[in-house]
């Protein structure tokens, strides 16, 4: 099937070939003849799959017919991140320049007012993440009532997110008569309900098994200890042919802490997170999409949706809290068609989490282990200290001894001056609870008949104390 068989227009058809399309997706080839119909759709489809131009390129034909009218957006386009926002707006900058259409966005860490005044001068598409819209709303600077077609999508990152009841507000505020898309990649009861609720009589469009993983992305597990976790991740980069890699942690510390150590071994890695102000993350996006870092650590507000082409490797540094998270971490390479490689570091502390990943994806994830040769040079630094001082602890225990031994030589007419060499600077006490373990060792090796043979002068008293009574 081609997109000229799915009844888009000719000007809409030379976006997408422009853009280097000719055949659509499954998702595609399903959503986008119904909803040209006006149909609403629930669309089950797993990140990757195309699901974002299933909606973009029959909403631009369907508002091409219709004028905008100030502060009342004709459409409106609801996505949990700014991150997810900012690529549906892209993607109607791409397919769309051959219509006279006006978009909006609408996110936080964004000067309001020029938001504000885009909305004055009307649109014809409104993108928002579900805060902002509510925000404005709240202010009076925009009005829903002439909202012909809402798109819901990643609902179940919205749920994650804690977004349904600003979801069922912003819903209740929109005219009944309008067309409805939803699109997630589970189904769990929270947002069947909201679908019941809200669309009418829905086509319901499957094209890959819930919570299912990329057919095209190789998936391994490696089991090591929390504190060898940094040592596997360097190995793994190293060692694997590794061109672009997304690697995700749970905490947005350890994000930052993961850059950090990156860029002090050498790699070329930048970060991503919450913590960061909107333009700070567009620049670092706009440097991994470049080519000027290969390496980005995330956090989990960039799992859902960013499509960057050419993403080799995904790592999952930490094993998501929540089973779906990674379905849509890994879901950032193998994509289009093309194949990848998800590696995920699991410790004892994630081994509840892993079962649970398994669990919902229906499959083991293999385990691998790696094959460095090297010895103690890939152990953790605090392991290999301790290794170092197992393998020289026999050979360190016996030096203090050698100072108590004959062989000081000391002059037996004056023995003070060899008293005061060899007397420890430590109470008696102390040192009847350390000479036991100092002087065992050296028993199997050297007898006191041997000592004393070995000594050609009268036995000065301090040494028949210290050390033939503890031989004895």
């Amino acid at each position: 099937m081609k997109f000229a068989d799915l009844g888009l227009s000719d000007q809409l058809l030379q976006s997408v070939i422009d853009a280097g399309y000719d055949e659509p997706t499954p998702i595609q080839a399903q959503a986008i003849p119904s909803v040209l119909m006006m149909r609403d759709i629930i669309g089950i489809a797993q990140t990757g799959t195309g699901k974002t131009a299933g909606f973009v390129l029959p909403m631009i034909d369907i508002l091409a017919h219709g004028r905008r009218r100030a502060l009342m957006p004709r459409s409106l386009i609801l996505e949990p991140t700014r991150e997810l926002a900012a690529q549906v707006a892209e993607n109607f900058e791409k397919y769309g320049k051959n219509h006279d259409l006006r978009m909006a966005l609408l996110i936080g860490g964004v000067q309001m007012g020029d938001q504000v005044k885009a909305l004055s001068d009307g649109v014809d598409v409104l993108i928002a993440t579900p805060g902002r819209l509510m925000d404005l709303f709240e202010r009076g600077k925009i009005l829903l009532t002439g909202c012909e077609l809402l798109v819901i999508d990643e609902a179940d990152r919205m749920l994650d997110m804690g977004f349904i009841p600003d979801i069922e507000t912003i819903c209740s505020k929109l005219p009944t008569t309008r067309q409805t898309l939803l699109f997630s990649a589970t189904m769990p009861p929270p947002i069947k309900k909201l679908a019941d609720r809200f669309l009418s009589n829905p086509k319901y469009i499957e094209v890959a098994r819930p919570a299912s993983a990329n057919i095209n992305i190789a998936q391994f597990k490696l089991r090591v200890p929390a504190r060898a976790k940094r040592d596997a991740l360097r190995q793994i980069l190293r060692k694997d042919d590794v061109t672009t890699a997304i690697i995700f942690a749970n905490r947005k510390t350890t994000v930052r802490d993961l850059a950090k150590s990156l860029k002090q071994s050498g790699f070329s890695a930048g970060e991503i997170h919450g913590d960061m102000d909107q333009s700070a993350r567009n620049a670092e996006l706009q440097r991994f999409k470049d080519g000027q870092i290969n390496i980005l650590c995330a956090s989990d507000v960039a799992a859902r949706g960013l499509d960057i082409k050419g993403v080799s490797h995904v790592i999952n540094f930490d094993t998501p809290w929540h089973p779906d998270d990674y379905i849509h971490r890994i879901g950032r390479t193998g994509r289009g068609g093309a194949t990848g490689q998800a590696f995920t570091l699991v410790s004892d502390e994630d081994a509840e989490a892993i079962a649970n990943v398994e669990k919902l994806t229906g499959m083991a994830i293999p385990e691998i282990t790696l094959a460095t040769g090297e010895g103690d040079a890939e152990a953790p630094p605090r392991e290999r200290a301790v290794r170092k001082r197992g393998k020289d602890a026999e050979r360190e225990a016996p030096r203090p001894a050698r100072k108590a031994e004959p062989r000081a030589e000391p002059v037996a007419a004056e023995p003070k001056p060899a008293v005061r060499r060899t007397e420890p600077k430590p109470a008696p006490a102390e040192r009847r609870e350390r000479q036991p373990a100092v002087v065992a060792p050296r028993q199997p090796q050297v007898e006191p008949a041997d000592a004393l043979g070995a000594w050609n002068g009268p036995i000065p008293g301090f040494l028949h104390v210290s050390a033939l009574s503890e031989a004895a």
